[in-house]
C-alpha cells in the first residue's frame, strides 16, 4: 500500500520528502484539472459543433470561472453548459483541496509534534 503521509508518531517529513510530496499531489491536481478539461472540450466540440480551438477556449474558460466566450446554439449545448459549469466549480474545489492536503497535514503534524513533545509520557 502506497503510503502518502507519515503517522501521528512517526516524526516529521525531511524537507526532500515533503516536496516529493508536494509534486505528487500537484500533479494529481493538475491531472484531474486536465480530465476535466478534456471532457469541456470534447462536450463543446460535439455538442455544439465548435471547432477544437474554441472548444478549448470555453472550456478553459468556464473552468477558470469566468464563463463561456461563444454564444450556445443548441439545447444539449446549452444543458451540457450547465452541468459542466456546475461540474467545473466542484473540480476547482477538489483540485485545491488536494493541492494543500500536504500542506495542512504538515502544519497538523508539526503541531502534534510540538504538543506531544511537551508531555512525559
Amino acid at each position: 500500500m502506497l503510503k502518502h503521509f507519515e503517522h501521528r508518531k512517526e516524526p516529521l517529513a525531511s524537507t526532500g520528502h515533503f516536496l516529493k510530496r508536494m509534486f505528487r499531489f500537484a500533479a494529481l491536481a493538475a491531472g484531474i484539472i486536465l480530465v476535466s478539461l478534456a471532457i469541456g472540450i470534447l462536450g463543446y466540440h460535439y455538442l455544439e459543433g465548435q471547432s477544437w480551438i474554441d472548444s478549448l477556449l470555453n472550456a478553459s474558460m468556464i473552468l477558470g470561472g469566468m464563463g463561456p466566450v461563444n454564444p450556445l446554439r443548441t439545447d444539449a449545448g446549452k444543458l451540457f453548459a450547465s452541468f459542466y459549469a456546475l461540474f467545473s466549480g466542484m473540480v476547482l474545489l477538489v483540485a485545491v483541496g488536494v493541492l494543500i492536503a500536504p500542506i495542512f497535514h504538515r502544519f497538523l503534524h508539526h503541531f502534534h509534534l510540538e504538543i506531544d513533545g511537551g508531555q512525559d509520557n
